[in-house]
């Protein structure tokens, strides 16, 4: 195992991240307190508890999986579309380092940036609810579980991707609206039927409501089937950079 080679990549690209950390960790602070003052207070009002949870701290893991869903595949794919752009992946290419190593590298560092937003938003939602965690070990394993298999995703659209443009299309057409679908700001109890039962095919309903039982020891999903999902769509992103690195689909050409 190339250690030196990985912290290289891990340091140059916290670096990258350290350049704009004030921006970086501004953004979501103001994000969040806008949802509390939008969703807290204006629809709490109207809805006091869901599922014996105030509504206010209910809505906490979804706003944190939200961010950290955007901010995982934005910084793993420009993590490695910047080297495709600029021409520099032949260099990480023809280093001495594997295909698990370069992945390490890159994936380990977004993994680092996510968690450090996702625990400033933590932090920031203190400051509007009372947000009891009944398992903080859980909480924060499934959180880096989260956010290390989102950077893989975003490292694989960053090998897809063509321009820049291409950077943002599924983060925006598919895991925006997937995760407002999902169960971030409601109970999926609450829909009708078929409604119901649709959003049960829809894999972020299972992340929101396994990260959602971490904090309160409910959810409504059961957790083993929760974490299911994670792993297995880890192990999905996992194999696709596994089959993209042996051919050099996008890397070579």
């Amino acid at each position: 195992m190339n250690l030196h080679g990985i912290w290289a990549i891990y340091r140059f690209e916290m670096a990258r991240f350290g350049r704009t950390i004030w921006t970086s960790l501004l953004v979501p602070v103001i994000t969040t307190s806008l949802y509390f003052i939008v969703f807290g207070s204006a629809i709490g009002s109207q809805m006091q508890q869901v599922s014996g949870i105030p509504y206010g701290a209910f809505i906490v893991p979804g706003l944190m999986l939200l961010a950290i869903f955007s901010e995982s595949i934005l910084n793993a794919s420009l993590g490695i579309y910047m080297p495709k752009f600029t021409g520099t992946i032949y260099e990480i290419l023809s280093a001495p380092l594997s295909p698990l190593e370069t992945v390490l590298g890159y994936v380990g560092a977004a993994t680092t940036k996510s968690v450090l937003i996702g625990l400033v938003i933590f932090a920031t939602a203190h400051l509007f609810v009372d947000l009891p965690v009944a398992h903080p070990l859980l909480a924060f394993g499934f959180l880096v579980l989260v956010a290390a298999s989102f950077c893989l995703f975003g490292f694989t659209i960053g090998i897809w991707a063509k321009g820049f443009e291409q950077l943002q299309v599924i983060p925006l057409l598919v895991v925006t609206p997937l995760t407002f679908l999902g169960g971030a700001f409601y109970s999926v109890t609450i829909l009708p039927e078929p409604w119901r039962t649709i959003t049960l095919f829809n894999p972020v309903v299972y992340l929101i409501n396994g990260f959602r039982w971490t904090f309160f020891g409910t959810s409504d999903v059961a957790v083993g089937i929760s974490l299911t999902v994670t792993i297995a769509f880890l192990l999905a992103c996992l194999a696709a950079i596994t089959l993209i690195f042996r051919t050099g689909w996008r890397l070579k050409s």
